[in-house]
């Protein structure tokens, strides 16, 4: 069968790249097109385009690049039908795949979502489109399946692909060395994948370095952005980056400071205290603030449908509060304990390892 994938970010090129090594796995003569990351060309097929030439944060960015992204929109649903696949894998990146969607629906191909929209989240008018549209979805979340399935459309929990990418990994015990970082105790730092995100966070993030002289700071970078963009961000600060190792980065960690994003978990997963955080434009703030209808953001507190974790998010972004919430997870004290008894309830509830391989199988049949 043709499968063509679309992602939009280094989180969903990780899963995808999942996806197809099992598809593979179970369907020797699967052939693969798709929007996507390194990760999915290593596994072979065509790629269309990197995800990074259409991924934009935000309502104030995407609006500011609404007509470039119309003009990706079109060429990318064109692709797809011009490639005729037997079935489009849509990964997360709702803004750009529910536009795709309408544009190839009715042509005899079957779409999927793996990592389904966060329409419970705010704007629940959104499912009634994923519905119409969609032949299937594949959640990570265990509450989405009731969701979704409340809606009448045919959704399938089978755990969370993290699970997976966190079971396979496999330590470098030359990390330190290779990337000449000391032996003191390590703060990470991991601001995202998308360049707004290392613009708004990151260099926000890098001014409590000072308040800690006896840790060490790291960043964890992705290659598909330029060095120069951290380089800007850090602003002459001599902070080390290490690109693509953030598996690495965590295993030798103390603790972390968290963009918002499949990050935070993770991080819970590596069992490394965290504090998460997040700032976009004022403009994209203020419609979120009106629409958003949870009471958590980060995945880790969302999953455990409770506080586990501290969210500095906006305006609560600030150097004072990060210091404060770090001074209190650093150290052996109650507040880490607790967060780190929190995580091992989370752990046992993220499902069975072999999710990738499930979905695959599941697709296949």
């Amino acid at each position: 069968m043709k499968y063509y994938l679309l992602v939009g970010e280094k989180s969903g090129d990780m899963h995808a790249s999942n996806l197809m090594k099992e598809i593979k796995e179970n369907d020797a003569e699967a052939e693969f097109r798709y929007l996507g990351g390194e990760g999915m060309v290593r596994q072979g097929g065509e790629l269309y385009a990197d995800y990074a030439d259409v991924s934009y944060m935000g309502f104030w960015e995407v609006f500011k690049n609404v007509f470039t992204l119309k003009k990706k929109i079109k060429a990318c649903a064109k692709d797809v039908l011009n490639w005729q696949p037997d079935i489009v894998v849509f990964i997360d990146f709702s803004g750009f795949n529910m536009r795709i969607a309408p544009l190839i629906d009715g042509k005899g191909i079957k779409l999927y979502y793996y990592i389904a929209p966060k329409v419970w989240a705010w704007n629940t008018k959104r499912v009634y489109k994923m519905v119409r549209y969609l032949d299937r979805v594949y959640c990570i979340l265990p509450f989405e399946e009731f969701f979704f399935h409340s809606y009448g459309l045919p959704t399938y929990y089978m755990g969370n692909p993290i699970v997976d990418e966190i079971l396979a990994y496999k330590p470098n015990e030359r990390f330190l060395i290779g990337n000449k970082i000391s032996d003191k105790p390590i703060i990470a730092i991991l601001p995202g994948s998308r360049k707004q995100e290392i613009e708004n966070i990151l260099s926000k993030a890098i001014e409590v370095v000072e308040q800690f002289p006896d840790f060490q700071f790291v960043i964890a970078g992705v290659s598909h952005l330029p060095e120069s963009l951290y380089a800007k961000a850090l602003g002459g600060k001599d902070i080390k980056v290490v690109y693509n190792q953030t598996y690495d980065l965590l295993g030798h960690s103390t603790a972390a400071i968290v963009t918002s994003g499949t990050a935070t978990l993770e991080t819970a997963l590596f069992n490394i205290p965290q504090v998460v955080v997040y700032k976009t434009s004022f403009i994209t703030a203020s419609i979120v603030k009106m629409v958003i209808k949870i009471d958590y953001v980060a995945l880790v507190n969302l999953v455990a449908d409770k506080m586990i974790v501290r969210e500095l998010l906006q305006e609560k972004f600030t150097v004072d509060n990060i210091v404060m919430e770090l001074q209190s997870i650093i150290i052996n004290g109650e507040d880490r304990s607790v967060m780190l008894e929190e995580y091992a309830k989370l752990q046992a509830n993220m499902g069975d390892a072999g999710v990738s391989g499930r979905v695959a199988k599941h697709m296949i049949k």
